[in-house]
């Protein structure tokens, strides 16, 4: 069987390529994709070709192949129909780790069944959310704390919608963008400019992946407060204001990254837990503001670089999705 799939060749250059599937193992599904999501933050590094050689094993996802930096087929975030495969699955809706393709081979125990009230396309949002869970589990949040959310990007909106469900959270999201500020209304968030943020938070999750954040981050923290750093820059190197109130304040830097369950929940929850639990999470329509106009997958090599924001058009949806005919 034939299938197409999308690869990154050369720094901002992706093409189709076709490839033919092998025989189909007892142990796997055969999914034909209806939609896959594009990880903005990530993908963008993977594009450019800026994922640094000490974390080419690291940033390997689960279902890659060729190598970093060129060429590569990378993507995490597929949803599609097991067409043939173990009984349980066969006709079922499922969602898989696996890069941009229309058909693809899949080991059953990866294959995760879509909630029947969570749509196709919201669905794709499913790893995204499951980054957002362990934020959380990682934040460790207290009722009646004062919660700063910098980055309205996908995994910052997701973050903030799951923190501001605890009882007494006060919650502001902060953006440079102000025209987040109807998507975060859409979502039942607050939301302020990185001017108007306030030296008051004990939680600080910072998603905005561009150092500017982390040091408002620092600006903002109450005393004793934790700062969670959810993005991630690749090669980009990150200075801080460390000398200032950072040792006064006696303020917690805490790294939190979905390739390891929270410790929190490590030992009680396995990974197929935490993504099933994440996509029951996505049982909202609310959350379909996120996801901007579909594009096709034929269209995807001439698309991409917009998609990720390269192009310095408008930043549109934080999610950009991919549909399948």
């Amino acid at each position: 069987m034939m299938a197409r799939a999308f690869w990154t060749v050369a720094p901002g250059q992706g093409v189709l390529r076709d490839e033919v599937l092998p025989p189909r193992a007892p142990d796997q599904a055969l999914v034909r994709c209806l939609a896959t999501a594009i990880s903005r933050g990530t993908e963008r590094l993977v594009f450019t070709g800026r994922v640094p050689e000490s974390q080419w094993a690291a940033m390997a996802c689960p279902m890659m192949q060729g190598a970093f930096p060129f060429p590569v087929k990378y993507g995490y975030a597929a949803v599609g129909l097991v067409e043939d495969g173990p009984e349980a699955l066969l006709g079922r809706r499922v969602f898989v780790l696996h890069p941009h393709q229309d058909r693809f081979l899949a080991p059953a125990g990866m294959c995760a069944l879509v909630p029947d009230g969570v749509p196709d396309a919201r669905a794709t949002l499913a790893a995204n959310m499951e980054t957002a869970l362990n934020i959380v589990w990682d934040a460790r949040p207290v009722p009646g704390e004062r919660v700063l959310v910098i980055g309205a990007g996908v995994v910052g909106l997701l973050a903030a919608y799951l923190l501001s469900r605890f009882p007494g959270i006060d919650l502001v999201l902060c953006d440079s963008d102000p025209g987040r500020a109807a998507l975060a209304a859409s979502l039942g968030l607050r939301f302020c400019l990185p001017d108007a943020a306030t030296q008051a938070h004990e939680l600080i999750v910072h998603a905005s992946a561009n150092p500017e954040g982390l040091r408002l981050a620092l600006r903002s923290a109450a005393f004793e407060a934790r700062i969670l750093e959810a993005s991630w820059f690749g090669d980009t190197v990150c200075n801080l204001p460390l000398g200032e109130a950072f040792h006064s304040r006696r303020l917690s830097l805490i790294s939190t990254q979905v390739g390891a369950v929270s410790p929190v929940m490590r030992g009680r929850r396995s990974y197929a837990e935490r993504l099933g639990l994440a996509l029951s999470l996505l049982d909202d329509p609310r959350l379909d503001a996120l996801i901007g106009t579909p594009t096709a997958f034929a269209d995807l090599p001439a698309r991409m670089a917009g998609l990720l924001g390269l192009d310095g058009g408008p930043a549109g949806a934080p999610c950009p999705v991919v549909t399948y005919a």
